[in-house]
Order: C-alpha cells, then structure tokens, then sequence
C-alpha cells in the first residue's frame, strides 16, 4: 500500500537529491523509498559473493587490514568477526 509523505527541506538538498535521481534513471521518490528500506534492515554481512569478490578475499594481509581497521568503522567490524 502506498502513502504520501511530505518532507521539508532545503533546496539546495532537494536539488542535488533530484540530480542523482535523474542520473541513476529513478525517481526522487523510489530513492527516498529505498533509503528509508536501507535504514530498516541490518547488513548482511554473510551473504554470497561473486566470483570476483571471492577471488579478491585474502588479498589485504591481516596486518594491513588491522592498520586499516584504525581509520574505518567497517574494516573493524570485519576483524572482529574474524576473531
């Protein structure tokens, strides 16, 4: 079932939204739609990969991964599911 909603915003927001809209060929309001589906679900981080991204897995030694993990959040998540 659909809904309507209204958002107050800036326009400058509004217009940089309908920008990456129009240039991904959706619209504004399926990109607010999938936003807001993304806020909902948690990441999956078990899921299958691609052949691709199983032949690039192991590629970053741990001790570059463990330099990596300082500076982002989802490089620490992955060492800690490691251990």
């Amino acid at each position: 079932m659909e809904a309507k909603l209204t958002l107050k915003l800036d326009k400058s927001a509004i217009d940089s939204a309908k920008k990456h809209a129009k240039k991904h060929k959706q619209s504004l309001s399926r990109m607010v739609e999938n936003y807001f589906r993304n806020l909902s679900t948690e990441p999956n981080y078990n899921m299958k990969h691609s052949s691709v991204v199983e032949s690039l897995t192991g590629i970053i030694s741990e001790d570059e991964l463990e330099k990596f993990a300082r500076e982002d959040e989802r490089a620490r998540y992955i060492l800690k599911k490691k251990i």
